[in-house]
């Protein structure tokens, strides 16, 4: 779908949309449409149960008086509560809408109301934003898709400020790295595994962000010896990749960020239950996201040092997989009892933590993981859970998480917890033994192997796929993270 951006007015073809506040009240360009179809937008607001509120939507098909072919009117609520997530909410759902009208192209008039939270044209920019993230598609499998199934919507302009395309650049930034993100996490196992993830990578250097690729000789010379007990039992073998962003200051310290990519779980000798294993495939949205998130800082040419480092593996029960018992030397020097081989995402990230933080010294180090089932019993599918040994970086996270609507919330890290990973016959054990506060005994495990480093671990595992259609967000992989994090660095690091 092509976005375009015009100046405000009323189109000469396609389909309009129109926002619509608390209590039915249109701006002064909607009055003007309504004015030029003798008033029929206002009839058919006053004849429904439409009020202007949050998301609510009218069609009104072959307006009088209009060359369009049909006015959708959408709902943001009060004015002075349309923020960023409002219009980005207009956008998104104006995209649905105009495609399962079969529409091939319309048109997003926004113009200024008293009182509106946001400037005009950062509402018109997250009107767009909102329209390209629900475009996505995840299709390039399907074969026989009957065409009205099909999005037909070619073209999107939307009609405001001319501040307005200056203001959607970045975002459209965020949203490339979002789509990248999306793409990986929805490929399946056998198309994505360690080597095919690492060259897929690749592609970052056409943005300027530098690209490492670590194979399983170099881990082992490292002595990444707990992420390497994970891949042994497939046949694909591991990778870690290291991706840079030099936009900041020479030599200043980056901050980083390292993904879980698991590329598929059957959980190993700890075999998991054969159903809904198939979602496995997305064991790997940590990864997805980090390396999206690179995507976008280069492509909106971020003024901060970064760096994503992924340690990709697939878990797989052969007859050379690692078992329950085991004891693996970690890079760190701390060995390790793994009594179940299913909770494997804690032992890459333990090595890809340490590495990390040993190599670049960054000022702050966030990990991101579909670590645990435990969070999604915990916090559902609405919030990450977070945990942090920095009170400044969490408070941090949380409020760019609010902000774009990816909410977190934190969890204790307390002695207590950690205690019951003392292993009796290795440093550390990599579950607890029971199934309690299983989320926070996975976060524990992996401080082990931090150091000082400000750090944070979001658990994903509830928020990285969806089954249902979301405003913005299409069912399927969510790229849930990335747009907290590109706003975290933009807030708190970026020219730093």
């Amino acid at each position: 779908m092509d976005i375009r951006f015009a100046n405000a007015a009323t189109p000469k073809s396609g389909a309009l949309v129109l926002p619509v506040y608390d209590g039915r009240a249109l701006s002064e360009a909607g009055q003007a449409v309504d004015t030029a179809t003798g008033g029929q937008l206002v009839r058919a607001m006053e004849g429904s149960r439409f009020e202007g509120r949050k998301d609510q939507q009218l069609a009104v098909a072959a307006p009088a008086g209009l060359p369009v072919s049909r006015v959708l009117l959408i709902g943001v609520g009060k004015p002075a509560d349309a923020g960023a997530e409002r219009f980005q909410a207009l956008g998104g759902l104006a995209c649905a809408a105009l495609n399962a009208a079969g529409d091939k192209e319309g048109t997003i008039l926004i113009d200024g109301v008293e009182g509106l939270a946001l400037p005009l044209a950062d509402a018109a920019a997250e009107a767009a934003y909102g329209a390209r993230l629900r475009s996505y598609r995840f299709d390039k499998y399907r074969t026989t898709e009957k065409a009205e199934k099909k999005p037909t919507l070619a073209k999107l302009t939307v009609a405001a400020t001319s501040a307005a395309k200056r203001a959607y650049a970045g975002r459209e930034a965020v949203a490339d790295g979002i789509f990248l993100a999306r793409d990986l996490v929805s490929e399946p196992g056998n198309v994505l595994y360690p080597e095919t993830f690492a060259e897929a990578i690749k592609a970052l250097k056409k943005d300027g962000v530098g690209v490492e690729i670590l194979d399983e000789k170099a881990l082992r010379k490292l002595g990444m010896g707990a992420l390497i007990g994970v891949a042994q039992g497939s046949v694909r073998p591991p990778r870690v990749v290291v991706m840079q962003w030099e936009g900041g200051r020479k030599g200043e310290a980056p901050i980083a960020f390292v993904g879980k990519g698991v590329t598929f779980d059957t959980g190993g000798i700890s075999l998991k239950g054969g159903a809904g294993m198939e979602d496995m495939k997305w064991d790997m949205a940590g990864a997805g996201v980090v390396v999206g998130l690179m995507r976008a800082l280069a492509r909106r040419e971020a003024a901060v040092n970064a760096v994503g480092v992924v340690a990709l593996v697939e878990n797989m029960p052969d007859g050379n997989a690692q078992r329950p018992g085991d004891i693996v030397k970690s890079m760190s020097g701390q060995t390790i009892e793994v009594h179940n081989t299913d909770a494997e995402g804690r032992l890459i990230l333990a090595d890809a933590c340490w590495y990390t933080q040993d190599r670049f010294r960054p000022k702050a180090m966030i990990d991101l993981a579909t670590l645990t089932g435990a969070i999604i019993i915990a916090l559902g599918d609405h919030h990450a859970g977070l945990f942090s040994n920095d009170d400044e970086l969490s408070q941090r996270l949380t409020a760019a998480g609010t902000a774009v609507g990816e909410r977190l919330w934190r969890l204790p890290l307390t002695d207590y917890y950690d205690k019951q990973i003392d292993s009796d016959a290795a440093d550390v054990k990599n579950i607890a033994g029971n199934r309690n506060a299983g989320s926070i005994i996975g976060a524990q495990f992996i401080q082990r192997f931090v150091n000082k480093v400000p750090w944070a671990h979001l658990d994903i595992a509830g928020v990285t796929w969806s089954k249902s259609d979301s405003a913005i967000t299409p069912k399927g992989a969510t790229a849930f993270g990335l747009r907290l994090l590109d706003r975290l660095v933009a807030e708190h690091y970026e020219g730093k």
